[in-house]
């Protein structure tokens, strides 16, 4: 009881205001612009909880802003103490950016607990030095062409975050005193004087403050140029107007140099600039030195060179690109004529496609028809062919006459000839054209031969057809086999298979799959050796050029994987208790069946529920019929046999008489049939006193033949002989009894008056029995009870009910109206009912009682035993009469 108190004084405190809690929060702080990164803004505490849970590292924490900011951030001071800085990630800017920011600042501790508080950090206004704009701020260079009149030089411009906004006037001025430049006080650079090049200074440096309207000031500096100007005219210092040149000098080559100079040589008009005024393709001029170079190639035996070898240039030289000094020069190039043309060809690359089966001395290639000299005058024009030479030409080409560039076939190119193989049909020929004058030019010209195959060889497998063989227990994917065709043409393109037709079943299309680049036959599904044991299938193998097909057959091989199948599948049986052993019980039989073993494979055995091997089959193996037999007889009375319901679990295994094949290897199915036997002991009849409903079961043993049995026919016409004697004799019997009382008045038999005891149970629920037994009856008794005749067998004791139904007596039910009738149930000591068939072998059960709601009695119910077999009940004043 104590810990309950405490959990719950512990959880009042948790839950009533001892929870963590930010402390000096909520609250307002100010911070100055511009300030810079860990500067304090506010400083709060967190209380813990009453659980003294520490904060969660990282926590406290600003989740949340408004505006969205990042300029502020919190940091540990202690456990329980923290600060809120700036981060310097954004300037806090007074005059641009926002002046209020709400954090909302957030902890956590251990345990879950958590508070949220908001803290208002305003930004104030701090005075800033005015901001020189642009380039202004670091130095600015400003230029001043010589011979400018005094006056207006530049105008600074600065900016001041106060000031600015509220109109009030900056103030600049000069630190550096000069008497050739002032300052106004509005930041204006005004001149004093005229300035000269080349007699005064090229340059000043000057530095410029200004101030705002509390003093606060910043500055920079102005270097101010003196820009010389030109007024003298550029001059060539080469005299030199003719050149001489050969053709056919390499691209960039120099061939005059042209060289000016400017007088007015100060400062950066120094730099001349030089150009080719004439249209020309074929020169160029470096525009800064005055390197003339060649630009293209240059043929005095094409184009206007080869009527006029004389090139005619204009050089301009000046002093700045536009507007400055200038100054021209007339230079001519004569070109002289050397031997520079070889011998070429439209194209120097030839791929010739030849068929295999092309004929000896058939030509190939004419090199003239492509190849040519641009030289004008012979021997320069002139060219020959040398001596082919390349990987494969062996004895397959020749030039045919030497040095004239026709190319004729003298070999063999069949495609499958293995010397051809070796080269992989493909030749290389390398001729080179070549000029018949010195300096001997050269080109080479690359000849490709490519043999093209034909199609000469069919398609062919390496087997007429195909047998393969396998297993119709193979699971999916088992390979079954592999065919492979083979095609003697070169090269050999690559043969996919098919399966063309063939290979189906009721229930699947296909059961075999092929590999369509090996050729390797595949199971798709279990094959069924007894659905179809033999497929026959039309492979087709196809490349690009052929196709072709061979005819494979599957042998399914036969297995043992089908279950033997009886019937009937499950039965109910019941027999009497004194069966006699070897006794066919009730004929039964079972009629098995397997798809794969003959009917000797069969093998029949008893498993769980056979409790002391009562029951066994014959035959017990070789046959796919055999009988349920009683193979022991039941002992009830010495406890040997304590239960009165058998089920019996029968295997029916394929194993037995395995022709040809071991035993030990050989595959085993089994299937099962299940029996249910009651066992019924003698029937009794139980007197009972009890005044409650009472329900009068009347047994009906009917005789049944067996159809099989050879001795029906003969009981049957003793049956007839004797029961045609017997009406003969009571005949004559009757004749001489008539004729001896004849004279005498006979006297009226009356029948003995009912009781009317009995007479008011003629409504009395009737609960009736049937019991089929093969026997013959040959004698006849009175039911000491009952008082019925029943007729029995005098062999095996077996009886039948000689009359109807309706010669059973009914006895009035003593139970209340409307009762269900139920069977009575012996007391202890009570003996059970014995039964009076001795030699029965099977029994059928049905049971009925009239006006009580019973329904027929099914297989699946119990049969009576000692304990709760149905007992004859009469009223008290009824005796059993003793036994005769």
């Amino acid at each position: 009881m104590q810990e309950v108190v405490l959990f719950l004084l512990l959880l009042g405190v948790l839950s009533g205001g001892q929870a963590l809690h930010l402390i000096h929060l909520p609250a307002m702080s100010k911070v100055a612009e511009n300030s810079p990164p860990e500067t304090s803004v506010h400083t709060f505490s967190v209380k813990l909880s009453a659980s003294l849970s520490p904060v969660v590292p990282g926590f406290p924490l600003i989740i949340n802003s408004s505006p969205l900011t990042q300029a502020f951030r919190v940091n540990w001071l202690s456990d329980t103490d923290f600060e809120v800085v700036t981060t310097g990630m954004e300037q806090l800017d007074f005059e641009e950016g926002p002046h209020t920011f709400d954090l909302q600042i957030y902890v956590k501790d251990d345990v879950a607990v958590t508070d949220l508080q908001v803290l208002t950090v305003q930004v104030t206004d701090v005075n800033e030095p005015p901001e020189f704009q642009g380039n202004l701020a670091k130095g600015l260079e400003v230029y001043i062409v010589e011979g400018t009149k005094p006056g207006f030089v530049y105008q600074v411009e600065t900016f001041d975050p106060e000031d600015t906004s509220q109109n009030l006037p900056l103030n600049y001025l000069l630190i550096s005193p000069s008497k050739s430049f002032r300052m106004s006080a509005n930041g204006t650079l005004i001149s004093t004087t005229e300035f000269d090049f080349e007699a005064g200074h090229s340059s000043y440096h000057l530095i410029v403050e200004v101030r705002d309207s509390q003093g606060l000031g910043a500055s920079t500096e102005l270097h101010v140029n003196i820009v010389n100007i030109n007024d003298e005219i550029p001059l060539f210092t080469s005299l030199t107007h003719m050149y001489t040149i050969p053709e056919e000098l390499s691209l960039g080559s120099i061939v005059a140099h042209i060289i000016a100079e400017d007088p007015d040589d100060r400062g950066f008009t120094s730099f001349l600039l030089y150009s080719i005024t004439t249209v020309n393709s074929y020169f160029m001029i470096n525009q800064l030195t005055g390197a003339i170079q060649v630009a293209r190639r240059i043929d005095r035996d094409a184009g206007e060179l080869r009527q006029n070898p004389v090139i005619s240039l204009e050089v301009l030289v000046k002093d700045r690109p536009s507007g400055g000094q200038e100054n021209r020069k007339q230079i001519t190039f004569t070109v002289e004529d050397i031997n520079d043309n070889p011998s070429t060809c439209t194209k120097f690359t030839f791929s010739i496609m030849v068929p295999e089966r092309a004929a000896r001395g058939t030509s190939l290639l004419d090199l003239n028809k492509f190849c040519f000299d641009d030289d004008s005058e012979a021997p320069n024009n002139r060219f020959n062919f040398t001596t082919p030479s390349g990987v494969g030409r062996g004895s397959r080409f020749l030039q045919d006459p030497a040095g004239s560039g026709k190319i004729v076939l003298i070999g063999d190119l069949d495609y499958e000839n293995p010397s051809n193989l070796a080269t992989g049909n493909k030749y290389t020929m390398i001729i080179q054209v070549q000029d018949v004058a010195a300096p001997y030019y050269k080109n080479n010209i690359y000849i490709y031969i490519l043999t093209s195959p034909e199609n000469e060889f069919p398609l062919v497998f390496d087997s007429p057809s195909y047998v393969f063989a396998v297993s119709e227990l193979s699971p999916p994917r088992t390979r079954v086999g592999r065919v492979q065709a083979t095609d003697k043409d070169f090269p050999q393109s690559r043969i996919t298979y098919s399966i063309s037709a063939g290979g189906a079943s009721q229930q699947y299309p296909n059961i075999f799959w092929i590999n369509p680049q090996t050729g390797e036959l595949q199971l798709v599904t279990k094959a069924d050796y007894e659905t179809i044991p033999v497929y026959i299938l039309r492979i087709q193998a196809t490349n690009s050029e052929d196709s072709s097909s061979v005819t494979v057959t599957v042998n399914i091989t036969e297995e043992n994987d089908e279950k033997p199948i009886c019937t009937p599948n499950s039965y109910f049986l019941a027999i009497p208790v004194d069966l006699k052993v070897g006794t066919n019980i009730h004929n039964f039989k079972l009629t098995c069946t397997d798809l794969d073993s003959s009917p000797r494979s069969f093998r029949y055995s008893i498993g769980a529920g056979n409790i002391n091997s009562h029951f066994t089959f014959s035959p017990n193996a070789g046959s796919n019929v055999t009988s349920l037999i009683l193979a022991t007889r039941f002992d009830y009375a010495s406890g040997l046999d304590k239960i009165w319901n058998y089920k019996l679990l029968v295997y029916i295994t394929d194993d037995n008489l395995l022709s040809g094949r071991k035993r030990a290897g050989a595959l085993v199915e089994t299937g099962t049939v299940t029996l249910s036997i009651s066992v019924i002991p003698h029937p009794t009849t139980i007197i009972t006193t009890t005044p409650k409903s009472r329900v009068t079961y009347q047994i009906l043993r009917k005789n049944a033949y067996s159809p099989s049995a050879w001795y029906v026919p003969f009981v049957i016409t003793l049956g007839s002989m004797l029961l045609l004697g017997l009406l003969v004799s009571m005949i004559v019997l009757l004749a001489k009894a008539i004729r001896r009382h004849c004279p005498c008045k006979t006297e009226t038999h009356k029948k003995p008056p009912v009781k009317k005891v009995e007479m008011k149970n003629t409504k009395r629920e009737v609960m009736v029995e049937t019991i089929q037994i093969n026997t013959v009856f040959d004698g006849e008794a009175t039911d000491p009870v009952t008082g019925a005749i029943y007729e029995f067998n005098s062999k095996t004791g077996a009886r039948k009910w000689k009359d109807s139904l309706t010669q059973m007596p009914k006895w009035k039910e003593s139970s209340p109206p409307g009762a269900a009738a139920r069977r009575p149930v012996p007391r202890e000591g009570t003996r059970p009912l014995r039964s009076t068939d001795k030699g029965r072998d099977g029994l059928s059960i049905r049971v009925h009682a009239e006006g009580a709601g019973l329904g027929p009695r099914s297989q699946a119910s119990m049969p009576s035993t000692p304990e709760n077999s149905p007992a004859f009940t009469r009223g008290a004043s009824h005796r059993r009469p003793p036994e005769t």
